[in-house]
């Protein structure tokens, strides 16, 4: 997903409402999460929502999602924002943030996803991070 930053996305101090970022995370984890279930998706928690550099007036913002790790109906989507200076090209990873998204039947209820095949060395390595934070999310939930 790419976009521009437009005024109405901006602050007083001309860079980006953290908010309007969450906003384009989320679908952009959404488009991931139905292109891998062919499914409706909700989304089911955010974490680790970093933000590293300030995205400014005029930047053009690169949303790169994956689908990380897949349990019986939830997938973990890992999402990287680029922002890119409009005239000189530079990037700047601005942040990144890992969303649990839940894959829904016709009558709106958790439903079974197609498992993840990961086959690169960086898809397993994501696909074992992904089963990590999965245990770790798990157990602050039962706290």
């Amino acid at each position: 997903m790419t976009t521009i930053v437009m005024p109405e996305d901006t602050n007083r101090y001309g860079t980006i409402f953290g908010g309007r970022v969450m906003e384009w995370i989320d679908k952009a984890a959404a488009v991931a999460a139905l292109r891998h279930s062919r499914r409706n998706v909700v989304t089911a928690s955010v974490d680790h929502l970093d933000f590293l550099h300030p995205i400014r007036l005029g930047d053009i913002v690169r949303l790169l999602a994956a689908v990380n790790f897949v349990h019986r109906s939830s997938m973990e989507v890992g999402v990287k924002v680029l922002a890119e200076h409009p005239r000189t090209g530079k990037l700047l990873h601005a942040c990144s943030a890992y969303v649990t998204l839940v894959g829904l039947d016709d009558r709106g209820r958790p439903c079974p996803v197609p498992p993840l095949v990961p086959g690169s060395i960086e898809e397993r390595r994501r696909h074992r991070d992904g089963a990590r934070r999965r245990r770790l999310r798990l157990a602050h939930r039962r706290r």
